[in-house]
């Protein structure tokens, strides 16, 4: 049975959706935090992969998309500019990715793993901000940031509570 069948696209038989490339596709709706939904379920619109972005770009989409409680969308659009920028940059936009899935599984009630990933990607922010000397790459407050990833860290691994991703979403340049 070849991987592009029709049932294939439905996930019947257990085999992975594939894109017209051959590459694996989930193409199960997904809810607000990424979680995958039955097939035929109403789901939030996916952000589509591989989109590049200018950097500043790359900044207001993923601020809109943590204002409105996506961590999970937030975080595939810091992964394409992880993916699609210059290697000086893929270390910062790692982090960042890496933030966005922490506050993710926070948000899902995984405390370990979103503790793990917030302090993992405040670490990788301010190490790409030591080694480049930039604080303020794109007008985001690099600091500013993994204070906050540390602290939501602190919170969720004490509470072992799921958090609200709207209300504990950083804000990438400071305050509003």
């Amino acid at each position: 049975m070849s991987d592009t069948s029709s049932a294939d696209a439905n996930g019947i038989d257990g085999l992975r959706d594939r894109d017209s490339a051959g590459r694996a596709r989930n193409a199960r709706p997904r809810d607000g935090l990424g979680r995958p939904l039955p097939y035929g379920a109403d789901g939030v619109a996916r952000q589509p992969e591989g989109v590049v972005r200018a950097p500043q770009d790359t900044v207001v989409e993923a601020q809109a998309l943590l204002d409105a409680g996506k961590p999970f969308h937030a975080h595939e659009v810091f992964e394409d500019a992880w993916k699609s920028g210059p290697d000086e940059e893929r270390a910062l936009w790692r982090g960042l990715a890496q933030l966005a899935v922490g506050l993710t599984h926070a948000a899902r009630g995984n405390a370990t793993g979103g503790a793990r990933l917030l302090r993992r990607g405040a670490g990788g922010v301010e190490e790409w901000a030591a080694l480049t000397g930039r604080e303020r790459p794109y007008g985001m407050e690099l600091a500013g940031i993994a204070v906050w990833a540390r602290a939501l860290g602190d919170d969720v691994e004490r509470d072992s509570g799921r958090v609200d991703a709207r209300a504990r979403a950083p804000r990438l340049r400071g305050t509003p």
